[in-house]
């Protein structure tokens, strides 16, 4: 056990407006697996604006660039949401709602339980990921990190077998 949490945080550079007819299949899900999200055990926090979702907080000049971020309680628990539970059926269909990442688009770090990361924190991770690859600061799911009271990092994860891949 662990006096650790995982925050996460994934971007996306959306195909189309937002507000698009071509995203209303993405936007209609939000809801619904926000729901799970929240549902799943493990979960603890996740980034929302008043809506609901993460959708409308822009944080680049591109107001198709969109974030998610949350936290969970460990690793096992945010993989199985993302890849065990009806969230991968939105994995599956990236490609018809975001433009193929150019590096990593999601990143994994540790938090003390109650700290709240910020969006420029997952950036900040985000490109510390993609210039340096995986370190105890910024890493994946293939390879994995223990938390910082020298708790055993589980094994990577190996989503592949889960989720059609950009390739």
């Amino acid at each position: 056990m662990t006096d650790w949490h995982l925050a996460q945080m994934n971007v996306g550079t959306a195909l189309h407006d937002i507000d698009d007819p071509r995203m209303a299949a993405f936007m209609n899900q939000l809801d619904s697996i926000n729901a799970l999200a929240e549902a799943t055990p493990g979960f603890v926090w996740r980034l929302q604006s008043e809506s609901g979702n993460a959708t409308d907080i822009q944080v680049s000049e591109d107001p198709r660039f969109i974030v998610n971020m949350s936290v969970w309680t460990n690793l096992e628990a945010l993989f199985d949401f993302v890849y065990k539970s009806s969230h991968r059926g939105v994995m599956v269909r990236r490609r018809q709602w975001f433009a193929r990442p150019e590096g990593a688009y999601q990143v994994l770090w540790w938090v003390k339980p109650g700290m709240t990361p910020s969006v420029c924190e997952g950036l900040a991770r985000l490109g510390r990921l993609n210039a340096r690859g995986p370190s105890p600061k910024a890493f994946s799911f293939k390879e994995t990190f223990p938390a910082p009271d020298g708790a055993t990092a589980p094994p990577g994860q190996a989503p592949d077998p889960y989720c059609v891949g950009w390739s």
